[in-house]
């Protein structure tokens, strides 16, 4: 195989690490301010997404509950499973890829 360094040429390097160098001045801030805005707005879909799965799952539940007092008919609580279950499945397979995540960087060496 090639030498990386071979593949690369040095004006090439050069250019690129003076281009980077003027991306630090002033440009550098506002690429961080939208690092910032687009960090801030994946934290409020995630907790957009959060509080929705909540609801709906709070939701069955109720309407669960109300059908255990009998205050709620079966179809009204075979509705509301129906509306949670993909819910779950989604919070199930969430979970499970943050753990795997989790124990994928446990097995990175330090």
């Amino acid at each position: 195989m090639s030498d990386p360094a071979s593949l690369i040429s040095t004006a090439a390097v050069r250019g690129a690490y003076r281009t980077s160098q003027s991306l630090t001045g002033q440009k550098g801030e506002a690429i961080a301010e939208e690092a910032g805005a687009s960090a801030n707005s994946f934290t409020n879909m995630v907790q957009q997404a959060s509080e929705s799965a909540l609801e709906t799952v709070r939701g069955g539940e109720a309407v669960a509950q109300a059908g255990l007092r009998g205050e709620a008919d079966t179809q009204q609580v075979v509705e509301a499973m129906l509306a949670m279950e993909p819910t779950v499945k989604v919070a199930v397979s969430v979970r499970d890829k943050f753990v795997e995540a989790y124990q994928e960087i446990l097995r990175m060496p330090i």
